[in-house]
């Protein structure tokens, strides 16, 4: 059976505070409905100071879609892990992780905009060490049990309620984060597919002889918008689209490798590029993917528009591909 994912960012350009409390309170009400017809996952991520208004706490926002839903998984991807401090994010994963029932998923990068470390006061030249200490230290405070800390002995509660830990993964395009993950024994999540960074890391799997597991994007995963007419929907929303398209250009170096990476800088570009893609319930089905995901407010989409095209994912793909 396919992986299903909502994606959820809460991207608004020009937003009031009112237009984004009633982006929020959809988004809820979209995770709610998703979890209610058998999507897997809802995954969201984390950006600073953006003026089309990202969202950058997903904590808090996965823990009101934990409260929102039953069943599916929630998927922070990615949290920038050195702009966080180490003990007070083991107490807010345990926390969620409890609430939830273990359905949490945090994938920890090291981000890529030296703005947001700027932002926070951290030091971008020690992103590596800073995410090396973080991971290092989640793990030791999700025993319960005592540990050194910064010269001091300090002990993490409550517990979790996933044993051995919360479900953990280590983000990135670089075999420096692939020797992290398997280092520490934790999964790695690469950002595109990168099947020879794939091979690295269980190279050194089995250098630290520690087990682990790769959760990699398939060559083809695009982000997806259902529509009955996709030719009126990117006349009409198609600048929603190279809104978020051109952000993410605008912010990724030449040596980031992105899934959802995009050189357009045209609706008929874009449209052309594949990476955006608004298909009919038909085509959808056609694609034959072992993972589906749904973009519904991509780049400010209007609420009612995402609503179509979740119903329509919902109650004419979802049922076809044995959901």
């Amino acid at each position: 059976m396919p992986v299903t994912v909502v994606r959820l960012n809460l991207v608004e350009p020009g937003a009031t505070p009112a237009s984004l409390a009633t982006r929020y309170r959809a988004a809820l009400e979209m995770a709610t409905y998703a979890d209610r017809q058998g999507i897997a996952s809802v995954q969201t991520e984390e950006h600073h100071g953006a003026v089309n208004n990202w969202l950058p706490s997903p904590f808090p926002f996965a823990g009101a879609l934990l409260g929102a839903t039953r069943r599916l998984a929630v998927t922070v991807s990615a949290v920038i892990g050195p702009l966080y401090d180490p003990l007070r994010l083991a107490e807010d994963i345990a926390v969620l992780d409890l609430v939830g029932g273990g359905r949490l998923v945090t994938v920890a990068g090291i981000g890529y905009r030296p703005e947001e470390y700027t932002m926070f006061g951290v030091d971008f030249a020690r992103r590596g060490r800073l995410q090396d200490e973080l991971l290092e230290t989640l793990l030791k405070a999700w025993t319960g049990e005592e540990f050194a800390y910064r010269g001091r002995t300090v002990r993490v509660t409550p517990r979790p309620f996933t044993e051995p830990h919360p479900l953990l993964l280590v983000g990135g395009s670089s075999k420096a984060a692939a020797r992290r993950a398997a280092r520490l024994g934790l999964p790695f999540f690469p950002s595109a597919y990168l099947p020879e960074l794939e091979a690295y890391y269980k190279e050194r799997l089995v250098e630290y002889g520690t087990e682990g597991w790769t959760m990699m994007p398939a060559a083809e995963t695009p982000l997806l918008h259902l529509s009955e007419d996709p030719d009126r929907t990117w006349a009409e929303h198609g600048g929603h689209f190279l809104h978020e398209a051109r952000t993410y250009a605008s912010w990724q170096s030449a040596d980031i490798r992105s899934a959802v990476r995009s050189a357009a800088t045209t609706v008929d570009e874009l449209r052309a590029e594949g990476v955006y893609r608004v298909l009919t319930p038909d085509e959808c089905v056609a694609l034959g993917h072992d993972t589906y995901v749904l973009h519904p407010l991509v780049g400010g989409m209007t609420v009612d528009e995402g609503w179509r095209s979740l119903h329509l994912f919902c109650e004419e793909v979802l049922p076809r591909l044995g959901v």
